[in-house]
């Protein structure tokens, strides 16, 4: 079975965490304060927050935002759920968007879905694949909102020259097995403001006035104090030594990623009834997931060619979902036809480094078996 993804993780990373289990300090402590810095300077941000997961890094991000019970926040359905869980969990209403054909949210209707109530907007770079930042941070300013970025897949990617995380105030990043990097699980806030990282570290500890690696190196007793409701949302330092390694490696493993995107562009071109990704040149993409459109023209469904693919041992994914399609948000009675359609006819495939060129030929070779019509 070739399959859909797996982390690029190598004796590097199992030394690192070895290392940090032995140290005996293994939660949150040095280690992460390393990776946060060694991530900010990375992405070009002012301040970088690792917490557990990219879901508490967007429940905080739209905290310290002031996204609350009442408010609205438009964002595309064509996304992960966690991207509109993270805003029930304020309290507010996540408003729905449709997409463009690179799957990103639609400039133009997020302006007509702006209301009195709207609070902040939030952009996700769609299996990695940047979204116009400057147009909505150019909306954001005029309509005096909030701009959040859900760049859960976009580590490494760049827009317009800087690394995705350095455009704006609340960004952020997953380290899930599926993403470019990992740490396992975790996540990372990156901020260009100190108050939101200030902030944002207190509630990652339960509302904890002084954190535990503080408390530690004192000469002198220290009592801490609870200032808000928090959470416990912290990254341990055994994630963050394997983060600070897979950061290390992360160009090399874009580049490598590129490339297999590369053979499979060539291998797969020129075929009427696909669409293949592509990037403007103000964009450069990390290639975090493949997705191939499938056209009406197509001689097989998406669903059918799954199973196929399935049957000869390659796992895919269906596209992007629609959030608003799945059942905990089945109340939604809205049509969106572009995300509806795009996520109904797309297919990923595989895509992970390293990769052999005699399995990626196997994926092009078996494709092109389903998906070229057959000559009458």
């Amino acid at each position: 079975m070739i399959p859909i993804a797996k982390p690029y993780l190598t004796t590097d990373e199992a030394q690192a965490a070895y290392d940090t289990i032995l140290s005996g300090w293994i939660t949150q402590g040095p280690k992460v304060a390393e990776f946060e810095q060694k991530f900010a300077e990375y992405t070009g941000a002012n301040y970088a927050v690792a917490v557990s997961n990219c879901t508490t890094a967007l429940h905080l991000a739209m905290i310290v935002a002031g996204v609350k019970q009442g408010d609205e926040v438009i964002c595309p359905s064509m996304s992960y759920i966690a991207t509109a869980n993270c805003i029930k969990y304020v309290g507010a209403t996540p408003v729905f968007a449709e997409v463009g054909e690179d799957y990103n949210i639609a400039i133009e209707d997020v302006k007509r879905k702006i209301t009195e109530k709207t609070k902040a907007i939030l952009i996700v770079h769609q299996i990695g694949m940047p979204a116009d930042i400057d147009e909505f941070k150019m909306l954001c300013a005029h309509r005096n909102l909030i701009l959040i970025e859900d760049a859960a897949c976009a580590i490494g990617s760049s827009y317009k020259g800087k690394k995705i995380g350095s455009h704006s105030d609340l960004v952020c990043f997953s380290f899930h097995p599926r993403k470019v990097i990992s740490t396992g699980d975790g996540g990372m806030i990156a901020t260009s403001r100190k108050d939101y990282a200030d902030r944002i570290k207190l509630l990652r500890q339960h509302g904890m006035s002084v954190n535990d690696r503080v408390r530690h190196q004192s000469t002198k007793i220290i009592f801490e104090d609870h200032l808000e409701l928090g959470y416990n949302y912290r990254m341990t330092d055994i994630q963050a030594s394997v983060g600070i390694k897979q950061l290390e490696k992360l160009d090399w493993i874009v580049e490598e990623r590129r490339k297999i995107a590369k053979k499979y562009l060539q291998g797969l071109r020129n075929i009427d009834c696909i669409i293949l990704p592509s990037e403007s040149p103000d964009k450069f993409y990390n290639i975090q997931s493949f997705s191939i459109y499938l056209k009406e023209n197509c001689p097989i469904n998406r669903n059918e060619l799954m199973q196929e693919l399935l049957d000869k041992g390659i796992a895919t994914r269906r596209g992007v979902m629609t959030i608003h399609r799945e059942t905990a948000y089945a109340y939604e009675s809205i049509s969106l036809p572009i995300s509806e359609d795009l996520a109904d006819r797309s297919i990923i495939i595989p895509l992970f480094v390293p990769m052999d060129d005699a399995d990626i030929d196997y994926i092009i070779e078996n494709l092109k078996t389903f998906i070229v019509p057959v000559k009458k």
